[in-house]
């Protein structure tokens, strides 16, 4: 059964998906109210408390445009991107600090082997996460909107580990980003499964700053592979860790937000809440 705060998200969720498809007609209050069955007063209210910034606001971070904007306003390479907004002691948009460590070959090739793993399911703004770790960092990270399926999942990508359903050192960590708090940055460590290239391309998208965007082109060309597009959109559809590795900052050159592996209308709703936190920020 879903919780009130799936209900919530899945309103708004499709509230998002009424504004991307008709943002070009810049729908009135009332016209997206009456699209999720709810009044105005109480969808401005649960829409603002939600994404901090009114419906109308949140809609001008959702166009294609604005998409657009932010590419072309980025001029600086992803590294020198990460190290002006994070590494550089200016770090107010800088996220979270995360350290990847590949599972050695053993690990890769015998489904986790010996692995221990911790499990345990948590809300965020975007719906339910399954949170999965071992004792040297989160191996997985999923919106899990059928707990079954997220569980299965789990188990099929480590079919020889040992699973188990305990309270994880860092769920607090994930959790805290979503309350607004950016004072200090988080030192998360990742243990991922994944050959070579994927790794690199996930450490490639965890330069991209809070609040910007990146075409699959720009990834491809960061890890000296400018022809690779096709590859890295794999690696990054790949990903076993949501929102931590910001798969949803990557678009389209033509500034379409493009597919996400947990749904189209999530990765709108997270792009359009980095921008407004960013901005929130920036004029504090």
């Amino acid at each position: 059964m879903k919780t009130q705060e799936q209900f919530q998200f899945d309103r708004i969720a499709k509230a998002i998906d009424f504004l991307y498809a008709n943002f070009k007609t810049q729908p009135s209050l009332e016209d997206v109210a009456a699209f999720v069955h709810v009044s105005p007063f109480h969808f401005q209210k649960i829409f603002t408390e939600w994404a901090g910034v009114s419906p109308k606001k949140f809609l001008q971070y959702l166009t294609v445009e604005h998409a657009k904007k932010m590419l072309k306003s980025n001029q600086l390479t992803l590294s020198e991107a990460a190290f002006e907004t994070g590494l550089s002691g200016t770090g107010r948009l800088h996220d979270l600090f995360v350290n990847i460590e590949g599972m050695t070959p053993g690990d890769y090739k015998n489904g986790g082997e010996q692995l221990e793993i911790n499990y345990s399911f948590a809300e965020s703004p975007f719906g339910k996460l399954l949170l999965a770790s071992t004792k040297k960092g989160i191996c997985r990270l999923v919106f899990a909107d059928d707990q079954e399926i997220a569980l299965q999942e789990l188990e099929k990508e480590f079919p020889n580990a040992a699973i188990q359903s305990a309270s994880d050192m860092y769920q607090q960590e994930v959790l805290s980003f979503f309350e607004n708090d950016w004072s200090q940055p988080r030192h998360i460590k990742l243990h991922l499964r994944g050959t070579d290239f994927q790794l690199k391309v996930w450490e490639t998208l965890l330069k991209i700053p809070m609040g910007q965007l990146a075409t699959y082109g720009d990834i491809a060309k960061s890890i000296a592979k400018p022809k690779a597009s096709r590859a890295v959109g794999t690696a990054i559809g790949n990903n076993p860790v949501a929102f931590l590795i910001p798969c949803h900052r990557v678009i389209q050159a033509t500034g379409m937000i493009g597919e996400y592996h947990w749904g189209s209308a999530r990765k709108k709703a997270i792009i359009g809440w980095e921008a407004c936190q960013s901005e929130i920020l920036l004029n504090q």
